[in-house]
């Protein structure tokens, strides 16, 4: 602690340099939080996936339907729990930007599915009640300005009327919210039945099934045994966990994983060649004064101390500073408008930012610090 004057007094030195470098790697974590951000949206899910849940969909491709009858069957087998279908619908509302999830579902069993889904029970009971009737996420719900009672308008290029028309309405009776900020709540759920009856083809058919298992250890071997079943069937299926499905998904926009670490790391390494620069300038200005320090009793190892102190002072205040605005931002919202699941800093992703300023600070310093520390004190004071 004594020596931390002198540290400060040697990184204030040249405080017009001091204050670019801390820019540089502030503006580097700030993008560090955004990536973070979006990428835990985009790929997140795989992570949240229930460990307990599988997905039964067609073997040829998600898009092919499968038969409702399914479900019955699949209901008996031993080792599920439970059992929940959707469709996709891939409707837009006004206009061809406003794209969100809307889903055909049977209330009861994927409120079921999904206990992490909060609806108010007089919500609920409204959704029961009425085959026209819809809920929706908050997200989606304050991203256009939803209210309870209000008639929502889907248009849709996929599933026709039976009177031959592509526009769908519901009656929104319920917007449900999620026990954590991972919980998806951009979809829009209707009932199945009104759907069923009212399109034009297909009748009968779902997109797919989501089940439950009683005990996870066992979930390869109930979806070989779902599998089995509808083997060589009109419809066979694939069934698998629920964390690749979701991932099916996310690769469909490319490796968001693979792209984000590529990004970050080239800015990283910038940033690492930034700070060597400054870290490197600043020993080699001040030579003659670590030989002075030497020759009045400092030991190669305090100098290397001091030196590393300085690069890691230096990246520890570019990178919180940087995860700081990082993490204001995006508690602002999500600045897609909703187009996003969820938008949140995982905690997990900024102490790992914080890991990384102080490694970067470690290996920008490290090389100046070890020259330091074997310059001798004859040569450091010839140079003075």
């Amino acid at each position: 602690m004594k020596f931390l004057p002198l540290i400060w007094s040697n990184l204030m030195r040249k405080k017009l340099r001091a204050l670019l470098t801390v820019l540089s790697i502030l503006v580097a974590f700030m993008l560090f939080g955004l990536i973070a951000a979006i990428k835990q949206a985009l790929v997140g899910g795989v992570a949240m996936a229930g460990a307990d849940r599988l997905v039964v969909r067609h073997k040829v491709s998600l898009i092919v339907s499968l038969p409702g009858s399914y479900q019955q069957t699949i209901d008996k087998m031993p080792g599920v729990a439970g059992s929940a279908h959707l469709t996709w619908f891939g409707g837009i509302y006004q206009e061809p930007k406003n794209f969100f999830p809307q889903m055909a579902v049977v209330p009861e069993d994927i409120l079921a599915m999904y206990p992490k889904v909060v609806l108010a029970p007089e919500q609920k009971k409204a959704w029961l009640a009425s085959r026209t009737a819809a809920v929706v996420g908050r997200k989606t719900a304050d991203r256009f300005h939803w209210k309870i009672g209000d008639k929502i308008p889907i248009n849709t290029a996929i599933w026709t009327k039976t009177d031959g028309s592509g526009l769908w309405e519901f009656d929104l009776v319920g917007i449900f919210d999620g026990v954590d900020n991972a919980t998806d709540t951009t979809p829009l759920w209707f009932r199945y039945d009104y759907f069923d009856e009212g399109r034009q083809y297909d009748k009968g058919h779902v997109g797919w099934y989501v089940i439950r298992v009683k005990d996870p250890s066992q979930a390869v071997a109930i979806a070989k045994r779902i599998d089995d079943e509808f083997a060589n069937s009109p419809a066979e299926t694939k069934t698998e966990p629920e964390g690749a499905f979701v991932q099916s998904f996310a690769k469909q926009i490319g490796n968001i994983g693979l792209i984000a670490e590529g990004i970050m790391g080239a800015v990283f390494f910038t940033i690492l060649l930034v700070a060597g620069n400054t870290m490197a300038q600043s020993v080699q200005e001040r030579t003659g004064e670590i030989g002075a320090l030497k020759a009045i009793g400092f030991t190669n190892g305090q100098v290397l101390c001091q030196v590393l102190v300085e690069s890691c002072a230096l990246a520890l205040l570019g990178g919180v500073l940087g995860l700081g605005l990082s993490w204001t931002f995006i508690l602002q919202g999500d600045p897609t408008n909703g187009l996003l699941p969820f938008f949140f800093f995982p905690v997990n992703d900024l102490i790992a930012g914080v890991g990384i300023s102080l490694a970067l600070g470690m290996a920008a310093g490290i090389i100046p610090a070890l020259q330091a520390m074997r310059l001798r004190v004859a040569d450091a004071l010839r140079r003075m």
